[in-house]
């Protein structure tokens, strides 16, 4: 009789935890999964906690609505799949501003992660260099070829465009600086755009005209009750058995497939499996590929990410612009990044009391030594950074929260994308029951990183010679 298959799931984030409800529901009846964090929280960076007596998001705040397609993003998809579609809800205000001269600017229209498809929109904000974008006559971008962002729009648009627009809007993202971050993996639409037409102008207008939305349809969503909800329900929905606080310290090939070394050094315990899914970022990955793909975890290992701090604020009913927040180019020379005023910004957060959060986040790439201040020294820092952007003292706050994020957000250098191919390639050429998932391969966003651990868990179930139900 054939025994039930086993299956690790290394990595207790929304990637690995969708790759499990995919396994669960695609995978033979009577599957065993097993879910590995090294920490004893799962959801990776969604995490809602409480501030002042109320919920609040500590990580990732809301996930993108539709696919570059128009069909529901893959956040949407498994939401319904866990009965939780009738909590979605939109942001209530959605225009943000820019700090220009220390002062807020209203973000211009028109414009696709900060590149303006319409110089003129931009001018409020940035003067784009003068007959900079001519048409001679080939594509922007080769057939193969990858650019960093900023190379590319300031060689059409001039520096004022990459330092106070994109750069401000891809550092929100990423925390990391345009110049350094692939076109290919940051702005896929526009990389494929770009490699057709002849201006950057052109291309941006074709990467918008060709992502279909419906007029007035929600850009970005979030779950009412907090993005928790959705670990939890993706725990449930899963049937995992879930080990917490399990760090998997190597992974080795058995003549069946693999053993897992797991738990402290002094006092490992060794698990047998069929397959693994790998969800946790690159270094660690890496570190468990050494052994049995070592081509992969050379590929894998020339990965990098940022650390950020987010500093939450419960203020006293303080004067806030009808905003959901601002993006800070770093030539302001501000410690903030980026702002979300949440009671303004989510309807549901609103709160009787009259309290406003105001969240900030601090840390770009390459500015980690910013981050090894003291907590109560980073909240004062952003508690009058927020006074002087506004231009009006702020009360004192009544409650804060600093989350520390170390090594959370990846850093996409140009040929990202190739070098994951080239990991994955290996790892299908001789260890297909071993498999990658996460932002740290795919790219940020909820919706990236549910839809990678779903197609891990299907490469899963095609490497074992299951069929799906």
């Amino acid at each position: 009789m054939r025994q039930p298959w086993r299956v690790a799931v290394v990595g207790g984030g929304i990637a690995g935890l969708a790759a499990a409800v995919r396994l669960r529901d695609r995978a033979p009846e009577g599957t065993e999964i097993t879910v590995y964090e090294q920490s004893g929280a799962l959801g990776g960076k969604l995490r809602t906690g409480a501030l002042a007596g109320g919920p609040v998001e500590f990580g990732a705040e809301s996930f993108l609505m539709r696919d570059p397609t128009g069909a529901e993003s893959a956040a949407v998809v498994l939401a319904r799949r866990l009965g939780l579609a009738e909590k979605i809800v939109h942001p209530t205000v959605g225009q943000a501003a820019l700090v220009v001269d220390g002062g807020l600017r209203p973000i211009p229209g028109g414009t696709l992660v900060g590149v303006p498809g319409d110089l003129d929109q931009v001018a409020t904000v940035a003067r784009p260099a003068a007959d900079a974008d001519l048409d001679d006559g080939r594509p922007l971008v080769g057939p193969d070829a990858d650019v960093s962002v900023g190379a590319l729009v300031r060689s059409r648009f001039g520096d004022e465009v990459v330092d106070r627009l994109v750069d401000p809007m891809l550092g929100g993202v990423y925390a990391g600086r345009a110049d350094d971050l692939s076109l290919v993996t940051t702005m896929p639409a526009l990389a494929r755009t770009a490699r057709v037409e002849h201006t950057l102008v052109g291309a941006v207008r074709a990467a918008q005209a060709a992502a279909p939305r419906a007029p007035g349809a929600p850009v970005f969503g979030t779950l009412a009750g907090g993005l928790g909800t959705l670990v939890e329900a993706a725990v449930t929905a899963s049937g995992a058995t879930i080990r917490r606080d399990a760090a998997v310290r190597e992974v080795t090939r058995t003549g069946t497939g693999w053993r897992l070394t797991v738990g402290p050094t002094r006092d490992p315990v060794s698990v047998d499996v069929d397959a693994v899914v790998l969800a946790v970022p690159a270094r660690p990955a890496a570190r468990l590929l050494g052994g049995p793909a070592p081509e992969a975890a050379s590929a894998v290992g020339e990965l990098d990410y940022a650390s950020v701090a987010l500093v939450t604020l419960a203020l006293p009913q303080p004067p806030l612009p009808e905003l959901s927040g601002f993006l800070v180019p770093s030539t302001e020379g501000l410690l903030i990044k980026a702002a979300t005023f949440f009671t303004t910004k989510w309807g549901h957060l609103r709160r009787p009391d009259g309290l406003a959060l105001v969240r900030a986040s601090v840390g770009r790439y390459g500015e980690e030594a910013q981050l090894q201040r003291p907590d109560t020294d980073l909240a004062a820092t952003v508690h009058r950074e927020l006074s002087a952007v506004l231009d009006t003292p702020l009360p004192a706050p009544v409650d804060g929260h600093v989350q520390r994020w170390g090594g959370a957000l990846p850093q996409y250098a140009p040929g990202h994308a190739d070098r994951v191919a080239a990991a994955r390639t290996a790892l299908r050429a001789a260890q297909p029951t071993l498999v990658l998932a996460g932002a740290g391969y795919d790219g940020v966003g909820i919706p990236v990183c549910v839809r990678s651990g779903e197609t891990a868990a299907d490469e899963i179930i095609t490497a074992l010679g299951g069929s799906a139900r």
